[in-house]
């Protein structure tokens, strides 16, 4: 598969100039712009490059310790199922990343407080 590398450059650009006032907290899920990565480097769909991601970690108003999330059921030990209010889903644990609170574009749920606890617990258990 072709990866359009120089449309998410482009829009990597923008993001980085964008002054963002947005501050995020543990266990919210948000539509992030994680970008076009490389090899089994998870992606982000459509034109903004974004998936959805769970904050796990707040270091500063700029910097965050995420890990993204797929709808696609996935039975293995490389992800944590997890029930929102709006949906289940699967907490990438290998994909573990620190980004720019610039890439986040919008909040969309919240993990209740017991399944953010035992996902923490699984994620620390799978390094």
């Amino acid at each position: 598969m072709q990866k359009d590398f120089d449309s998410w450059n482009s829009l990597k650009k923008q993001i980085s100039n964008n002054y963002i006032d947005v501050f995020a907290h543990p266990r919210e899920i948000w539509w992030c712009s994680i970008g076009i990565n490389v090899g089994a480097e998870i992606d982000g769909k459509n034109e903004n490059f974004e998936r959805p991601i769970i904050v796990m970690k707040v270091y500063n108003k700029e910097t965050l310790l995420v890990l993204p999330i797929t709808t696609k059921y996935k039975d293995d030990i490389f992800h944590h199922k997890i029930t929102t209010q709006q949906k289940t889903a699967w907490v990438k644990l290998t994909q573990l990343r620190v980004i720019s609170s610039k890439r986040l574009n919008r909040k969309v749920d919240i993990l209740g407080e017991t399944e953010f606890k035992i996902l923490k617990t699984v994620w620390k258990n799978s390094i």
